[in-house]
């Protein structure tokens, strides 16, 4: 794999030929529309093939996977085109394997609403090893707010990515209430009902573990929070249930603030089996423009994550989505808008914009003067950004990376991650 940022004059053929490589499956691997526009400063993951299978009258995915000795999984991850759907055609190119070779290997969680396009999440479930479908709040009165996960579920099982269910402190209206945390952590009368019900989901639905995300968290209740997870562990290890609980990123123990204070690494760490730590929303709606996820501030969060937790217990969160800021920012009246890694690309390419990278924050950021005369600066992520937080991972020793989320296409990066790593 290398990364190719797109120069002044260039096309999709004239970087495929430059390389030696199928142009149509450029553009498949990195989400280029059908016009084949580019972007100058755009990155362009470029995939070396070694060997190709050429599919014939009668072959089916199975077997061919099974005739190179590879799992039906990889294949799909080898061949981003595919989709994740079981679907060949004679005349087909498949990638059995890549020239390069990976540097380790990874597990992954990736998020995803029940709402979801289902050609989006059939396309990165290869990619996942856990699929969380996003969420299970809690009722006033102490027990489950339902999800309608069932076609999540039935997706994840029929590509073989394990479902996580999530637990949140999120209420009927989609916001995070500490209320519903604090009904549940100063109540251990209801904490028993409430794992009761739990477990009852787990096991009629299929579920290998427990994701918990309680945000806001009072700072008084940081001991409460740990014992309910540590709680909620013991009564998950005879069912060989992990749990694991997501983490504000901290840079030292007493970091003040809602977000921060009873997210204690050392206690949430030891009780649970793995941590998620959401190294993302530096820049985020209402802060001013800058990188969802800059590097020093997420090597920073690693560095003192790593003197409270044992490395091979943590996640390492990995966001999948950018930003957009009408200018001039002005605190407390500005608000970005969400953006897809592929709509930023696009943005560029529609308003003639040349894409820049920031070394230091190691994104992709740009700006451009829309139709009415409003200036917006962008930021988002691409192949560049997204390999240089996945190598933390080896760097660190990590267990892996959670995504958040997967709503929107992303293939370089979905490429990206199984360029670098075994899944």
């Amino acid at each position: 794999m290398l990364i190719h940022v797109v120069q002044a004059g260039e096309t999709i053929y004239s970087i495929a030929t430059q390389y030696g490589v199928n142009p149509a499956r450029l553009m498949s691997d990195n989400g280029v529309g059908e016009d084949g526009a580019l972007a100058v400063g755009q990155a362009l993951v470029v995939l070396f093939p070694r060997v190709i299978h050429a599919v014939t009258e009668g072959d089916t995915l199975s077997s061919i996977a099974r005739a190179y000795g590879i799992s039906l999984r990889q294949l799909y991850r080898n061949n981003y085109f595919l989709g994740g759907r079981d679907a060949v055609y004679p005349g087909n190119a498949l990638v059995i394997s890549y020239v390069s070779r990976p540097i380790g290997s990874i597990v992954t969680n990736g998020y995803a609403y029940p709402h979801i396009r289902r050609p989006t999440l059939q396309a990165s479930l290869p990619y996942m090893t856990c699929l969380t479908p996003f969420t299970y709040g809690i009722t006033a009165a102490g027990g489950l707010l339902p999800l309608q996960d069932g076609l999540l579920l039935s997706d994840a099982a029929a590509i073989g990515t394990t479902p996580l269910m999530h637990l949140s402190s999120i209420t009927e209206t989609g916001d995070f209430s500490n209320a519903r945390s604090t009904l549940i952590l100063t109540n251990p009368a209801l904490q028993e009902p409430l794992i009761e019900e739990i477990i009852a989901t787990v096991t009629e639905k299929g579920y290998r573990g427990v994701d918990v995300d309680f945000e806001f968290v009072p700072p008084e209740e940081r001991e409460a929070y740990a014992a309910f997870v540590a709680r909620l562990r013991e009564r998950l290890a005879p069912l060989r249930l992990p749990v694991i609980v997501a983490l504000a990123p901290k840079t030292y123990a007493g970091q003040k603030g809602l977000l921060y204070e009873a997210h204690d690494y050392a206690l949430l760490g030891a009780a649970a089996d793995f941590v998620f730590l959401m190294t993302y929303e530096w820049g985020y709606t209402y802060g001013p423009p800058m990188a969802v996820s800059p590097l020093p501030q997420v090597r920073s969060v690693l560095d003192y994550a790593v003197t409270e937790i044992a490395p091979e217990k943590i996640l390492l969160g990995m966001p999948n989505y950018g930003y957009d800021w009408p200018l001039p920012f002005q605190q407390g009246v500005t608000a970005a808008r969400s953006i897809s890694n592929g709509t930023a690309v696009r943005l560029a390419i529609d308003y003639g914009v040349e894409i820049q990278y920031d070394e230091r924050a190691q994104a992709p950021c740009f700006r451009y003067t829309d139709r009415v005369g409003t200036a917006h600066e962008v930021w988002f992520e691409d192949a560049r950004s997204t390999e240089a937080k996945l190598r933390l991972v080896a760097e660190y020793g990590f267990r892996g990376a959670g995504y958040w989320n997967l709503m929107r296409p992303f293939a370089q990066g979905w490429n990206v991650l199984n360029s670098l790593y075994n899944i």
